[in-house]
């Protein structure tokens, strides 16, 4: 299994440019790996500097650990410059022991202590905090700036809080809200996810980790203090729990990405209302959901594994300054590219 994931990760290689040649051409490179059902999501600048997003589960043989650190080195990194970690549930930041064991990394950054005792937050925080050591830890607050060297990292949401004044762009009345249903309380660490936007020239990128709607309705309704995005990655692995329709609607998406796996997330109505969003062109997933069928799911061209023994095939975006990005399933090395 992980030898085809090499493969396939060698052959994104060859369809793109070496990471020399990357920041002469100057191409933001994200890669959605596959952790199945968790999250860890690459991000190279032009620089060379690097951030990623979650680590994945534990366990399996060190699998997710091996696919980033793969991916880490297929693009000549010798450490990952900052690490972010979006919320502490497993799928989340369990990965991140064993990855220590494989790459080097500059810089944690998370939204601070855990909010919650349920499920296997506690325990995925315990042995977070059991590594971190001496190196450099940093607690990020909503307006905070993560300084990835050639990218604009700003810190949307983080501890329940979230950003109070619109970003660039932002501000606008949102017409959605007042058809939007309120939303229920969530005590979960998932409404403590650390949320980012990332800005390289025109194009803009959301992750905002497992959020779920009360706190995704704070960034839109009244007004949409995140503005509008290229490339929208489907919170929450997709699970109607998240995707607020007005929120949904306001980012105004080119492009989705599902990081979901076959039996989990992928939920049909949250995948028809990015579907419907405004002016959206594709959703890729890294799974086919099984539980949504062939009516809620993309064309196989866009989903980059099919059941349950995957063998980690990644999407990956290379992004221009202005705002054009190409899309790569390394399964079958479908590729489109979307114009500004």
């Amino acid at each position: 299994m992980r030898s085809l994931f090499i493969a396939a990760i060698l052959a994104l290689c060859l369809l793109a440019p070496s990471p020399s040649a990357s920041a002469k051409q100057k191409t933001l490179r994200i890669t959605f790996l596959d952790v199945e059902g968790g999250q860890a999501t690459l991000l190279v600048a032009p620089s060379g500097a690097s951030m990623l997003v979650d680590t994945g589960w534990p366990g399996f043989g060190d699998r997710d650990a091996k696919r980033i650190a793969d991916a880490a080195k297929s693009f000549g990194l010798k450490q990952i410059d900052y690490l972010v970690i979006t919320h502490y549930h497993t799928d989340h930041v369990g990965g991140v022991p064993q990855l220590l064991k494989y790459v080097k990394v500059g810089s944690f950054i998370d939204h601070g202590p855990n909010t919650e005792n349920d499920e296997l937050a506690p325990e995925g925080y315990a042995a977070y905090l059991a590594v971190l050591g001496k190196t450099k830890h940093i607690v990020a607050k909503p307006g905070d700036r993560i300084p990835v060297k050639g990218l604009d990292v700003e810190v949307v949401s983080s501890a329940g809080d979230t950003i109070t004044s619109p970003v660039a762009g932002g501000g606008q009345p949102n017409p959605e809200c007042a058809s939007q249903p309120e939303a229920p309380i969530d005590p979960s660490e998932n409404a403590a996810s650390l949320g980012v936007l990332v800005k390289f020239g025109q194009f803009r990128f959301l992750d905002l980790g497992d959020l779920t709607k009360k706190k995704e309705l704070q960034l839109v309704c009244p007004n949409n203090l995140l503005g509008t995005v290229d490339l929208f990655l489907i919170s929450h692995h997709g699970f109607s729990w998240s995707n607020a329709k007005a929120m949904v609607l306001a980012l105004h998406p080119r492009v989705a990405v599902n990081i979901n796996s076959a039996t989990k997330g992928g939920d049909a109505e949250s995948w028809q209302i990015v579907h419907d969003s405004p002016g959206l062109q594709d959703i890729w997933a890294l799974h086919f959901a099984d539980a949504s069928g062939d009516g809620h799911n993309s064309p196989k061209d866009f989903i980059a594994n099919f059941g349950n023994e995957a063998d980690g095939h990644a999407i990956q975006a290379t992004v221009q300054p202005d705002g054009t990005f190409t899309v790569v399933n390394s399964r079958n090395n479908f590729q489109k590219t979307y114009k500004k």
